[in-house]
């Protein structure tokens, strides 16, 4: 049995504090729950110096370890399973930890090409992994609902990597703080896809709808600005303009991804009493902007509550997902406790449903993972037909956007969001989307803006670090 070694370490509310203590180290990365700000996290897991790096691109994945690097042509997955399983076994008595050693990092949308046989037509935005994940020997884990914070270790974490480590995160002030270099966008953030452009592509989604090629289809539009200095105060504008509880920060040489993410794909927490490991996802569909005054804000509310064509879009997403959680999941286990609940966020209101399930013993979190990837609810259904859509109309390929961003730790837990609401920062250009599910009676006008109210915080916070912002086409 693998060991673990557990240190208390001082709670702070703003885990930015923590993580700026860290963040000069290589693979410094962050999975933020918004805490203080957003109500809806209470777990914050951070690390730094992973010992094996997988970064996948189309068939090829190299694996780098001790600055050694081999390529391999196997599923990503399995590679994935290939180098977690040295953590294992772990104690029972572990099961309690939420992070114990394990992987963390990134599956981009654009994984699902090896998952899902369909054309390839868009063209590639940036030269991005479709996949980039670490090993990480060691992790801060905060406790926001218990305000407690402790350091964890498992047995292979170097003592130097430990001893650095607890040092940092013990002394004041941060280590990595005096290197922070100012942020700016030299330009506005630009629309790759014009509004006709846009308008055209949900005509064609409906008409194959209509023809019953799909049921609904998520289409998304893209924009991208240049700017200058550091990403970390850039994710630090966003996280203080639109807190969410599954963002995420992670930056390597030329490139960083900032998530502000209000959305979980799939969760998995060992259940003590019934020694089953519990299944969860929350898809949403349905989407309202906040209003201006209180009186607007609770309308919307209602309207949101209320709308038929919202409710009927979430609903054939949980659909999808009960199906797709359902070939892991031991029969009769895949329940929905919650549907069309109401989440509100800086910018938004969602209706956000809950699907859980109860792994089965034969099966494992990275399997699970692998066969509901990507996310139905950046899909549509069914998912096939609706990604060769996406494929044939999108002129860009989405990257890490509408991929999944979490970790997947050696005692069986596992946390995966859905990357929206996500900015890919590469070669000094920063790239972002926002999109909707479109279905046989969206309007087009309508869809349009909705795409827009889900990400116009995003872009005019960081527009705001412009010395004289330039008008944005």
């Amino acid at each position: 049995m693998k060991s673990i070694t557990r240190h208390e370490i001082s709670y702070v509310a703003d885990c930015s504090v923590l993580f700026e203590k860290i963040s000069d180290m290589p693979e410094a990365i962050w999975l933020d729950s918004g805490k203080p700000a957003s109500l809806q996290g209470n777990l914050d897991i951070m690390s730094s110096a992973a010992d094996i790096i997988i970064e996948t691109r189309g068939s090829h994945s190299t694996v780098t370890d001790a600055n050694k690097t081999r390529i391999s042509d196997d599923d990503p997955f399995k590679i994935a399973q290939d180098v977690l399983d040295p953590l294992l076994p772990l104690d029972a008595c572990y099961e309690d930890l939420p992070f114990t050693g394990g992987l963390i990092g990134f599956f981009g949308y654009d994984l699902g090409r090896r998952l899902i046989d369909m054309p390839n037509k868009a063209k590639s935005l940036v030269d991005l992994p479709d996949m980039r994940i670490g090993r990480f020997l060691w992790a801060l884990t905060v406790h926001h609902d218990t305000k407690t914070a402790e350091a964890v270790f498992h047995e292979y974490c170097p003592d130097t990597l430990k001893s650095d480590v607890l040092k940092r995160l013990c002394d004041s002030p941060a280590n990595g703080e005096a290197k922070e270099q100012d942020f700016r966008l030299t330009h506005s953030f630009t629309a790759t896809t014009s509004k006709t452009e846009y308008v055209e592509a949900i005509a064609t989604i409906k008409r194959y709808i209509n023809s019953g090629d799909c049921y609904q289809t998520n289409f998304t539009q893209h924009f991208s600005a240049p700017y200058e200095g550091d990403e970390w105060r850039a994710y630090k504008r966003l996280r203080k303009a639109t807190a969410s509880p599954y963002s995420a920060f992670w930056r390597w040489p030329s490139q960083a991804l900032l998530s502000m993410s209000p959305e979980r794909f799939l969760k998995i927490l060992p259940q003590k009493m019934s020694n089953t490991l519990l299944v969860e996802t929350k898809p949403i569909k349905g989407t309202m902007p906040r209003g201006k005054s209180p009186q607007e804000d609770f309308k919307n509310e209602e309207i949101l509550r209320n709308s038929p064509k919202d409710r009927a879009e979430n609903v054939m997403i949980v659909d999808l997902l009960r199906n797709d959680i359902s070939k892991n999941c031991t029969a009769g286990t895949v329940k929905t406790p919650l549907l069309f609940a109401l989440e509100s966020f800086p910018n938004v209101h969602h209706l956000v449903s809950t699907v859980t399930g109860d792994l089965l013993p034969e099966s494992s979190p990275l399997k699970l993972l692998r066969d509901c990837f990507p996310g139905g609810s950046i899909t549509g259904a069914p998912k096939k037909r609706a990604m060769e859509i996406i494929e044939e109309l999108e002129p860009l390929r989405r990257s890490i956007y509408c991929g999944s961003i979490g970790y997947l730790s050696a005692n069986n837990h596992m946390d995966m969001n859905i990357a929206i609401r996500t900015i890919v920062a590469s070669d000094k250009v920063m790239h972002c989307w926002g999109g909707g599910g479109i279905v046989a009676d969206s309007v087009a006008e309508n869809e349009f803006t909705e795409s827009l109210d889900k990400i116009k915080l995003l872009l005019t916070t960081l527009e705001d670090s412009m010395d004289k912002p330039s008008p944005r086409t």
